[in-house]
Protein backbone atom coordinates (compact mmCIF):
# COMPACT_ATOMS: atom_id res chain seq x y z
CA UNK A 1 0.00 0.00 0.00
CA UNK A 2 1.28 3.47 -0.89
CA UNK A 3 0.81 6.50 1.36
CA UNK A 4 0.87 10.13 0.26
CA UNK A 5 1.89 12.65 2.93
CA UNK A 6 0.73 15.98 1.56
CA UNK A 7 0.25 19.62 2.53
CA UNK A 8 3.80 19.66 3.91
CA UNK A 9 4.74 23.28 4.58
CA UNK A 10 8.47 22.55 4.44
CA UNK A 11 10.10 19.26 3.52
CA UNK A 12 13.74 18.70 4.49
CA UNK A 13 15.17 15.92 2.32
CA UNK A 14 18.95 16.27 2.87
CA UNK A 15 19.11 15.68 -0.87
CA UNK A 16 21.46 18.14 -2.62
CA UNK A 17 19.57 17.49 -5.85
CA UNK A 18 16.72 19.55 -4.37
CA UNK A 19 18.98 22.29 -3.04
CA UNK A 20 21.16 22.82 -6.06
CA UNK A 21 24.54 21.71 -4.63
CA UNK A 22 26.42 18.48 -5.13
CA UNK A 23 29.41 16.93 -3.38
CA UNK A 24 32.20 15.48 -5.43
CA UNK A 25 33.86 12.18 -4.57
CA UNK A 26 37.54 12.58 -3.65
CA UNK A 27 39.89 10.64 -5.86
CA UNK A 28 40.49 7.17 -4.49
CA UNK A 29 38.30 7.55 -1.44
CA UNK A 30 34.86 7.58 0.12
CA UNK A 31 32.56 10.47 -0.78
CA UNK A 32 32.55 13.23 1.81
CA UNK A 33 28.92 13.72 2.94
CA UNK A 34 27.24 16.74 1.38
CA UNK A 35 27.43 19.98 3.30
CA UNK A 36 24.74 21.47 5.47
CA UNK A 37 23.94 24.78 3.84
CA UNK A 38 20.59 25.49 2.20
CA UNK A 39 21.54 23.20 -0.69
CA UNK A 40 22.64 20.44 1.64
CA UNK A 41 19.26 20.38 3.40
CA UNK A 42 17.40 20.06 0.12
CA UNK A 43 14.38 22.02 1.33
CA UNK A 44 11.17 21.71 -0.70
CA UNK A 45 8.31 24.11 0.15
CA UNK A 46 4.65 23.13 -0.29
CA UNK A 47 5.74 19.54 -0.65
CA UNK A 48 4.55 15.95 -0.59
CA UNK A 49 6.10 12.54 -0.02
CA UNK A 50 5.00 9.14 -1.28
CA UNK A 51 5.88 6.13 0.85
CA UNK A 52 5.61 2.56 -0.37
CA UNK A 53 6.86 -0.73 1.08
CA UNK A 54 8.59 1.12 3.88
CA UNK A 55 10.66 3.28 1.54
CA UNK A 56 10.55 6.74 0.03
CA UNK A 57 9.02 6.38 -3.43
CA UNK A 58 8.72 10.06 -4.43
CA UNK A 59 9.30 13.57 -3.09
CA UNK A 60 8.54 16.94 -4.60
CA UNK A 61 6.01 19.75 -4.88
CA UNK A 62 2.55 18.76 -3.65
CA UNK A 63 0.98 20.00 -6.88
CA UNK A 64 2.95 17.38 -8.83
CA UNK A 65 2.44 14.44 -6.45
CA UNK A 66 1.36 11.12 -7.95
CA UNK A 67 -1.71 9.28 -6.72
CA UNK A 68 -1.43 6.89 -3.78
CA UNK A 69 -3.68 4.41 -1.98
CA UNK A 70 -3.98 6.59 1.14
CA UNK A 71 -3.49 10.34 1.61
CA UNK A 72 -2.45 11.95 4.91
CA UNK A 73 -2.71 15.73 5.26
CA UNK A 74 -0.03 17.01 7.68
CA UNK A 75 -1.59 20.45 7.95
CA UNK A 76 1.25 22.62 6.67
CA UNK A 77 3.76 21.21 9.13
CA UNK A 78 7.48 20.66 8.57
CA UNK A 79 8.62 17.14 7.72
CA UNK A 80 12.24 16.06 8.08
CA UNK A 81 14.24 12.83 8.22
CA UNK A 82 14.07 10.99 11.52
CA UNK A 83 16.95 11.92 13.79
CA UNK A 84 19.93 9.54 13.77
CA UNK A 85 21.39 9.34 17.29
CA UNK A 86 24.75 7.72 16.66
CA UNK A 87 26.02 7.63 20.28
CA UNK A 88 24.07 6.43 23.31
CA UNK A 89 24.40 4.24 26.41
CA UNK A 90 20.78 3.36 27.10
CA UNK A 91 21.05 -0.11 28.65
CA UNK A 92 22.04 0.28 32.31
CA UNK A 93 20.69 0.23 35.86
CA UNK A 94 20.59 2.83 38.62
CA UNK A 95 21.11 6.57 38.29
CA UNK A 96 23.74 9.18 39.12
CA UNK A 97 21.58 12.14 40.05
CA UNK A 98 23.71 12.77 43.16
CA UNK A 99 26.82 12.95 40.97
CA UNK A 100 25.09 15.52 38.75
CA UNK A 101 24.15 17.59 41.80
CA UNK A 102 27.77 17.49 43.00
CA UNK A 103 29.02 18.74 39.65
CA UNK A 104 26.56 21.60 39.77
CA UNK A 105 28.16 22.67 43.05
CA UNK A 106 31.68 22.61 41.67
CA UNK A 107 33.07 19.07 41.54
CA UNK A 108 34.85 18.39 38.21
CA UNK A 109 33.86 15.58 35.89
CA UNK A 110 36.58 12.89 35.58
CA UNK A 111 34.70 9.87 34.26
CA UNK A 112 35.18 8.01 37.53
CA UNK A 113 31.45 7.80 38.27
CA UNK A 114 31.09 5.10 35.60
CA UNK A 115 32.03 2.60 38.32
CA UNK A 116 28.77 3.41 40.13
CA UNK A 117 26.75 2.42 37.07
CA UNK A 118 28.85 -0.72 36.58
CA UNK A 119 28.00 -1.89 40.10
CA UNK A 120 24.27 -1.29 39.59
CA UNK A 121 24.22 -2.86 36.13
CA UNK A 122 26.02 -6.02 37.20
CA UNK A 123 23.48 -6.48 39.99
CA UNK A 124 20.40 -5.84 37.84
CA UNK A 125 18.24 -8.53 36.31
CA UNK A 126 17.88 -8.88 32.56
CA UNK A 127 14.26 -7.73 32.86
CA UNK A 128 15.31 -4.51 34.59
CA UNK A 129 17.93 -3.75 31.96
CA UNK A 130 15.53 -4.52 29.14
CA UNK A 131 12.80 -2.33 30.62
CA UNK A 132 15.20 0.62 30.98
CA UNK A 133 16.48 0.24 27.43
CA UNK A 134 12.98 -0.08 25.98
CA UNK A 135 11.73 2.95 27.89
CA UNK A 136 14.58 5.16 26.72
CA UNK A 137 14.26 4.06 23.08
CA UNK A 138 10.51 4.80 23.22
CA UNK A 139 11.35 8.18 24.74
CA UNK A 140 13.76 8.84 21.87
CA UNK A 141 11.17 7.82 19.28
CA UNK A 142 8.63 10.21 20.75
CA UNK A 143 11.20 12.98 20.21
CA UNK A 144 11.78 12.12 16.57
CA UNK A 145 14.71 9.69 16.75
CA UNK A 146 14.23 6.75 14.39
CA UNK A 147 17.77 5.32 14.37
CA UNK A 148 19.83 4.88 17.54
CA UNK A 149 23.19 3.34 18.36
CA UNK A 150 23.51 1.64 21.78
CA UNK A 151 26.77 0.74 23.53
CA UNK A 152 27.62 -1.75 26.22
CA UNK A 153 30.32 -0.74 28.70
CA UNK A 154 28.58 -0.84 32.06
CA UNK A 155 29.21 -4.53 32.67
CA UNK A 156 32.98 -4.85 32.35
CA UNK A 157 32.73 -8.59 32.85
CA UNK A 158 31.99 -11.19 30.20
CA UNK A 159 28.46 -12.13 31.27
CA UNK A 160 27.14 -8.59 31.80
CA UNK A 161 28.65 -7.13 28.65
CA UNK A 162 27.15 -9.94 26.56
CA UNK A 163 23.80 -9.54 28.29
CA UNK A 164 23.75 -5.79 27.62
CA UNK A 165 24.46 -6.32 23.94
CA UNK A 166 21.82 -9.03 23.56
CA UNK A 167 19.26 -6.58 24.97
CA UNK A 168 20.57 -3.71 22.85
CA UNK A 169 20.29 -5.86 19.71
CA UNK A 170 16.57 -6.29 20.45
CA UNK A 171 16.25 -2.50 20.22
CA UNK A 172 18.55 -1.58 17.31
CA UNK A 173 20.92 -3.11 14.76
CA UNK A 174 23.49 -0.45 15.69
CA UNK A 175 25.10 -2.10 18.72
CA UNK A 176 28.59 -1.35 19.99
CA UNK A 177 30.86 -3.45 22.20
CA UNK A 178 32.45 -1.03 24.69
CA UNK A 179 34.04 -3.39 27.17
CA UNK A 180 36.96 -0.93 27.14
CA UNK A 181 34.88 1.86 28.70
CA UNK A 182 36.96 2.08 31.88
CA UNK A 183 39.19 -0.31 33.82
CA UNK A 184 37.09 -1.83 36.64
CA UNK A 185 38.30 -1.62 40.21
CA UNK A 186 39.26 -5.29 40.42
CA UNK A 187 41.82 -4.76 37.62
CA UNK A 188 43.20 -1.43 38.83
CA UNK A 189 46.58 -3.03 39.60
CA UNK A 190 46.70 -5.16 36.45
CA UNK A 191 45.42 -3.16 33.52
CA UNK A 192 47.07 -5.52 31.02
CA UNK A 193 44.99 -8.40 32.34
CA UNK A 194 41.81 -6.42 31.74
CA UNK A 195 42.86 -5.57 28.18
CA UNK A 196 43.50 -9.30 27.67
CA UNK A 197 40.00 -10.06 28.98
CA UNK A 198 38.40 -7.45 26.69
CA UNK A 199 40.26 -8.67 23.61
CA UNK A 200 39.83 -12.36 24.46
CA UNK A 201 36.85 -13.98 26.20
CA UNK A 202 34.78 -10.79 26.40
CA UNK A 203 35.17 -10.02 22.71
CA UNK A 204 34.35 -13.61 21.79
CA UNK A 205 31.12 -13.48 23.81
CA UNK A 206 30.09 -10.02 22.61
CA UNK A 207 31.06 -9.91 18.92
CA UNK A 208 28.04 -11.98 17.77
CA UNK A 209 25.73 -9.30 19.19
CA UNK A 210 27.65 -6.21 18.02
CA UNK A 211 28.32 -4.32 14.81
CA UNK A 212 30.92 -1.96 16.31
CA UNK A 213 33.93 -1.94 18.65
CA UNK A 214 34.63 1.20 20.73
CA UNK A 215 37.15 2.32 23.34
CA UNK A 216 37.43 5.26 25.72
CA UNK A 217 40.89 6.50 24.67
CA UNK A 218 41.50 9.23 27.22
CA UNK A 219 44.90 9.22 28.98
CA UNK A 220 43.74 12.21 31.06
CA UNK A 221 41.25 9.92 32.85
CA UNK A 222 43.05 7.47 35.14
CA UNK A 223 40.53 4.69 34.57
CA UNK A 224 40.33 5.09 30.76
CA UNK A 225 42.76 3.71 28.16
CA UNK A 226 45.99 5.03 26.72
CA UNK A 227 46.89 4.95 23.03
CA UNK A 228 48.60 1.55 23.03
CA UNK A 229 45.82 -0.10 25.05
CA UNK A 230 43.16 1.43 22.83
CA UNK A 231 44.94 0.34 19.66
CA UNK A 232 45.12 -3.21 20.98
CA UNK A 233 41.38 -3.24 21.70
CA UNK A 234 40.39 -1.76 18.35
CA UNK A 235 42.70 -4.04 16.38
CA UNK A 236 41.26 -7.11 18.08
CA UNK A 237 37.71 -5.98 17.35
CA UNK A 238 38.48 -5.28 13.72
CA UNK A 239 40.04 -8.74 13.37
CA UNK A 240 36.82 -10.17 14.82
CA UNK A 241 34.82 -8.47 12.06
CA UNK A 242 33.62 -5.39 13.96
CA UNK A 243 33.82 -1.82 12.70
CA UNK A 244 35.64 0.79 14.78
CA UNK A 245 34.49 3.86 16.71
CA UNK A 246 36.42 5.85 19.33
CA UNK A 247 35.64 8.00 22.39
CA UNK A 248 38.42 10.56 22.22
CA UNK A 249 39.70 14.00 23.17
CA UNK A 250 36.92 14.64 25.68
CA UNK A 251 38.75 15.70 28.81
CA UNK A 252 42.07 16.91 27.37
CA UNK A 253 44.17 16.77 24.22
CA UNK A 254 45.20 13.21 23.46
CA UNK A 255 45.71 10.50 20.87
CA UNK A 256 42.06 9.57 20.29
CA UNK A 257 41.51 11.41 17.01
CA UNK A 258 44.83 10.31 15.58
CA UNK A 259 44.13 6.69 16.50
CA UNK A 260 40.61 6.81 15.06
CA UNK A 261 41.91 8.00 11.71
CA UNK A 262 44.74 5.47 11.81
CA UNK A 263 42.40 2.48 12.18
CA UNK A 264 39.75 3.85 9.82
CA UNK A 265 37.11 4.41 12.50
CA UNK A 266 33.74 5.59 11.24
CA UNK A 267 33.56 8.21 13.98
CA UNK A 268 35.51 9.77 16.80
CA UNK A 269 33.18 11.08 19.47
CA UNK A 270 33.46 14.08 21.83
CA UNK A 271 36.31 15.97 20.04
CA UNK A 272 36.30 18.69 22.70
CA UNK A 273 40.06 19.27 22.81
CA UNK A 274 41.59 19.22 19.32
CA UNK A 275 44.98 20.27 18.03
CA UNK A 276 45.52 21.62 14.53
CA UNK A 277 46.98 18.23 13.64
CA UNK A 278 43.80 16.51 14.83
CA UNK A 279 41.62 18.71 12.63
CA UNK A 280 43.94 18.18 9.67
CA UNK A 281 43.86 14.41 10.22
CA UNK A 282 40.07 14.35 10.26
CA UNK A 283 39.86 16.49 7.12
CA UNK A 284 42.50 14.37 5.39
CA UNK A 285 40.75 11.12 6.29
CA UNK A 286 38.18 11.83 3.59
CA UNK A 287 40.70 10.84 0.91
CA UNK A 288 40.77 7.42 2.58
CA UNK A 289 38.26 5.84 4.97
CA UNK A 290 36.45 8.93 6.27
CA UNK A 291 36.15 9.56 10.01
CA UNK A 292 33.22 11.72 11.17
CA UNK A 293 33.61 14.04 14.17
CA UNK A 294 30.63 13.34 16.44
CA UNK A 295 29.91 16.13 18.92
CA UNK A 296 27.91 15.56 22.10
CA UNK A 297 26.96 18.97 23.50
CA UNK A 298 24.52 17.61 26.08
CA UNK A 299 27.60 16.27 27.87
CA UNK A 300 29.19 19.70 28.05
CA UNK A 301 25.86 21.08 29.29
CA UNK A 302 25.69 18.45 32.04
CA UNK A 303 29.34 18.60 33.07
CA UNK A 304 29.85 22.37 32.72
CA UNK A 305 32.77 21.71 30.40
CA UNK A 306 33.92 23.72 27.36
CA UNK A 307 31.93 23.01 24.21
CA UNK A 308 33.68 21.63 21.11
CA UNK A 309 34.63 24.12 18.41
CA UNK A 310 32.24 23.04 15.69
CA UNK A 311 33.05 26.01 13.48
CA UNK A 312 36.70 25.00 13.34
CA UNK A 313 35.76 21.52 12.14
CA UNK A 314 33.23 22.75 9.62
CA UNK A 315 35.68 25.32 8.23
CA UNK A 316 38.17 22.51 7.64
CA UNK A 317 35.56 20.49 5.74
CA UNK A 318 35.19 17.80 8.42
CA UNK A 319 31.72 16.17 8.42
CA UNK A 320 30.13 16.65 11.83
CA UNK A 321 27.49 14.49 13.51
CA UNK A 322 25.47 15.40 16.57
CA UNK A 323 24.28 12.79 19.10
CA UNK A 324 22.91 12.73 22.63
CA UNK A 325 25.38 10.41 24.40
CA UNK A 326 22.33 9.55 26.52
CA UNK A 327 23.81 7.97 29.65
CA UNK A 328 23.17 8.11 33.41
CA UNK A 329 26.30 10.07 34.29
CA UNK A 330 27.68 12.73 31.99
CA UNK A 331 24.51 13.57 30.05
CA UNK A 332 21.14 12.01 30.73
CA UNK A 333 19.17 13.53 27.85
CA UNK A 334 17.49 11.55 25.08
CA UNK A 335 16.44 14.64 23.11
CA UNK A 336 18.04 15.30 19.75
CA UNK A 337 16.03 18.54 19.54
CA UNK A 338 17.81 19.70 22.70
CA UNK A 339 21.15 18.75 21.15
CA UNK A 340 20.33 20.73 18.01
CA UNK A 341 19.43 23.79 20.09
CA UNK A 342 22.68 23.49 22.08
CA UNK A 343 24.70 23.16 18.88
CA UNK A 344 23.18 26.35 17.50
CA UNK A 345 23.40 28.38 20.71
CA UNK A 346 26.67 27.14 22.23
CA UNK A 347 28.70 25.83 19.26
CA UNK A 348 27.71 28.52 16.74
CA UNK A 349 26.34 26.07 14.19
CA UNK A 350 23.62 27.38 11.93
CA UNK A 351 20.18 25.74 12.31
CA UNK A 352 20.71 24.07 8.93
CA UNK A 353 24.14 22.73 9.90
CA UNK A 354 22.84 21.40 13.19
CA UNK A 355 19.86 19.64 11.62
CA UNK A 356 22.04 18.09 8.91
CA UNK A 357 24.48 16.86 11.56
CA UNK A 358 21.63 15.35 13.63
CA UNK A 359 20.30 13.42 10.64
CA UNK A 360 22.62 12.88 7.67
CA UNK A 361 25.70 13.44 9.83
CA UNK A 362 24.61 10.74 12.26
CA UNK A 363 23.98 8.40 9.34
CA UNK A 364 27.50 9.04 8.05
CA UNK A 365 28.88 8.30 11.54
CA UNK A 366 27.12 4.91 11.33
CA UNK A 367 28.09 4.40 7.68
CA UNK A 368 24.43 4.13 6.75
CA UNK A 369 23.17 5.34 3.38
CA UNK A 370 19.53 4.34 3.94
CA UNK A 371 18.67 6.76 6.77
CA UNK A 372 19.25 10.42 7.58
CA UNK A 373 17.81 11.61 4.26
CA UNK A 374 14.60 11.32 2.25
CA UNK A 375 15.93 10.52 -1.18
CA UNK A 376 14.01 7.95 -3.23
CA UNK A 377 14.86 4.49 -1.90
CA UNK A 378 15.67 5.63 1.63
CA UNK A 379 13.90 4.15 4.62
CA UNK A 380 10.67 6.03 5.18
CA UNK A 381 11.71 7.35 8.60
CA UNK A 382 10.19 10.80 9.00
CA UNK A 383 9.57 13.26 11.80
CA UNK A 384 6.63 15.66 11.51
CA UNK A 385 7.12 18.83 13.54
CA UNK A 386 4.26 20.82 14.98
CA UNK A 387 5.92 23.83 13.38
CA UNK A 388 6.20 25.30 9.89
CA UNK A 389 9.99 25.12 9.63
CA UNK A 390 13.04 23.25 10.87
CA UNK A 391 14.23 26.55 12.35
CA UNK A 392 11.83 26.00 15.24
CA UNK A 393 14.05 23.21 16.63
CA UNK A 394 16.48 25.86 17.84
CA UNK A 395 14.05 28.78 17.87
CA UNK A 396 11.78 27.07 20.45
CA UNK A 397 14.20 25.09 22.66
CA UNK A 398 12.69 22.80 25.24
CA UNK A 399 9.27 22.74 23.57
CA UNK A 400 7.91 19.31 22.52
CA UNK A 401 7.55 20.00 18.80
CA UNK A 402 7.26 16.44 17.47
CA UNK A 403 3.74 15.87 16.13
CA UNK A 404 4.20 12.44 14.51
CA UNK A 405 6.98 9.96 13.82
CA UNK A 406 6.93 7.52 10.92
CA UNK A 407 9.31 4.57 10.86
CA UNK A 408 9.67 2.22 7.89
CA UNK A 409 6.63 3.86 6.34
CA UNK A 410 4.31 3.33 9.30
CA UNK A 411 3.22 5.85 11.89
CA UNK A 412 5.18 4.77 14.98
CA UNK A 413 4.29 7.64 17.32
CA UNK A 414 1.92 8.68 18.81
Amino acid sequence: MSVLLTNIGELVTNDPEHGGSRQARPAGGQARPAGAGSGGLGVVPDAAVVVEAGRIAWTGPAAAAPAADVAVDVGGRCVLPGFVDSHSHTVFAGDRAAEFAARMTGEPYTGGGIATTVTATRAASEDILRARGQALVREMLAQGTTTVEIKSGYGQDVATEARMLRIARELTPETTFLGAHTVPAEYADDRAAYVDLVTGPMLAACAPHARWIDVFCEPAAPTAFDEDEARTVLTAGIRAGLLARVHGNQLAPGPGVRLAVEVGAASVDHCTHLSDADVDALAGSWTASGTVATLLPAVEFSTRSPYPDARRLLAAGVPVALATDCNPGSGYSSSMSFVVALAVREMRMSPAEALWSATAGGAAALRRDDVGHLRVGARADLTVLDAPSHLYLAYRPGVPLVHQVWKDGTQAWP
